[in-house]
């Protein structure tokens, strides 16, 4: 069963984007929280969610991408709806 994403279980749930979305806005909001502190962990957490977020970035691309291929080819989904699943099982 699905907990987060939008399911004939989950009708409920939310696309996979919108998900990785509400993480990297939350990302960001911390990064900006610890922009301006200089000591070196600080600044290596930052490094290390600027790399985080670019990934987030790639993924949101992804999952979008694979929405459109889905919408062309099957139509929008019905899922939100208690529908069947476009592919799969």
């Amino acid at each position: 069963m699905s907990h987060f994403l939008v399911s004939d279980e989950n009708p409920e749930g939310l696309k996979l984007e919108q998900i990785l979305r509400a993480i990297r806005k939350e990302v960001i909001q911390r990064c900006t929280k610890i922009t301006d502190d200089v000591r070196p962990e600080a600044q290596h957490v930052l490094s290390n969610n600027i790399k985080v977020l670019e990934h987030l970035t790639e993924a949101i691309r992804l999952a979008e991408d694979s929405t459109h291929t889905l919408d062309k080819a099957f139509g929008p989904s019905q899922a939100g709806k208690g529908g069947p699943p476009r592919i799969g099982e």
